[in-house]
């Protein structure tokens, strides 16, 4: 199997770096960022190579968040990248119904959940042991069928003018107590609040979580429809005191809002379902038409630079060892993210069941 030259995705990347340093805003609850001419500048900034194949990847993830990942790999390793962007729930969905006739090589999923569910259905092929090895074992199947790329922590991001933070509840259960009366919002419809009922679920049972959610409710929680962003906007614009949302929309929504948004991110204690983990990864099918050429293409992510994109651009956390997270972010190992295998998250319909029955979808 041949790789990607981490000089050429390197210099690419940091083309698109010089190019872009603000992340402008947020639409469906995925970052939006600018790609600035996309594939023409940035095959510019690499060593041209000859086209060697072509390899078709179905991505989850938003074409304004990863379109210049793929761009750069695409130049520098001569590999011409086609990339089909939808939901991951909507690409799952169509892979599981193209099977074997599907001409997609690999797929980059927003959530570990919809891996989980491929690889029990037995759509992915091993990943050699040199590629998982990158990446701690925690944040990749255990049975080497997907790897997870990049990581994001679920928090309580709330407003530093209105919260004292020795209020801040060590435990997302603490929330549907009286002090957080109709001063809390979540985002029922978001995929990665879905993920972390799930979470909830495995960790604490059905019961519990549907308990949890009523609570919530009857609490006055308000409700951000499926984005994160709207809620970390209002947090900050006193509308709510706080909200539940992943890690890194304060980051995209502070880059936006300046130096002066009053809005800081809360971890739960370790083991608390509101301290989830959960990754954005990526498998090779079972039946892919190129699948050496989808192989390097995830060599290409799990590159330095190719992590070094995702923190200093996106603000999630990288999963190969030595390359930092963003500069006031605690290191995934302080985090304590729930005990459970991520592929296990597979159980998404059950949770849409659970949140249907309880009024929220």
């Amino acid at each position: 199997m041949g790789s990607v030259s981490e000089n050429g995705i390197g210099t690419a990347l940091r083309g698109t770096r010089l190019r872009r340093r603000r992340v402008l805003g947020m639409a469906a609850g995925a970052l939006v960022v600018p790609v600035l001419g996309r594939a023409g500048a940035l095959a510019q900034e690499a060593t041209p190579v000859s086209r060697r194949g072509a390899v078709t990847v179905y991505s989850g993830r938003s074409e304004n968040l990863v379109g210049p990942v793929f761009t750069a790999l695409d130049a520098a390793s001569g590999i011409e990248i086609a990339v089909r962007y939808a939901g991951t729930g909507e690409l799952a969905a169509t892979l599981l119904e193209e099977g074997a006739n599907s001409p997609a090589s690999a797929f980059f999923a927003q959530d570990a959940g919809a891996l989980g569910l491929l690889a029990q259905e037995g759509l992915f092929a091993p990943l050699p042991q040199a590629i998982l090895d990158r990446v701690p074992e925690v944040y990749r199947s255990p049975d080497g069928l997907w790897v997870g790329v990049t990581a994001r922590a679920r928090v309580l991001a709330y407003n530093t003018e209105l919260v004292d933070e020795a209020e801040l509840p060590a435990s997302v259960l603490d929330l549907t107590g009286e002090r957080w009366s109709g001063t809390i919002g979540w985002a029922p419809e978001n995929a990665s609040f879905q993920s972390f009922v799930t979470a909830f679920r495995l960790i604490e049972g059905d019961d519990a979580a549907r308990a949890w959610l009523e609570a919530m409710i009857a609490n006055g929680t308000e409700n951000f429809g499926d984005s994160n962003a709207a809620i970390v906007r209002a947090v900050g614009a006193g509308e709510i005191e706080a909200g539940l949302v992943n890690h890194y929309y304060l980051f995209a929504v502070g880059r936006e809002e300046g130096d002066d948004f009053p809005v800081a991110n809360h971890f739960f204690a370790a083991g608390d379902p509101g301290s989830l983990v959960n990754v954005a990864g990526y498998g090779v099918l079972a039946a892919a038409p190129e699948p050496e050429l989808a192989l390097e293409v995830l060599e290409g992510l799990l590159s330095d630079d190719g992590q070094r994109y995702f923190t200093d651009e996106t603000s999630e956390y990288a999963l190969v060892e030595g390359v930092e997270p963003l500069a006031g972010l605690p290191p995934l190992a302080e985090i304590g993210s729930p005990d459970l295998d991520l592929s296990d998250l597979a159980d998404l319909q059950g949770t849409l069941d659970l949140l249907a029955e309880v009024g929220l979808l």
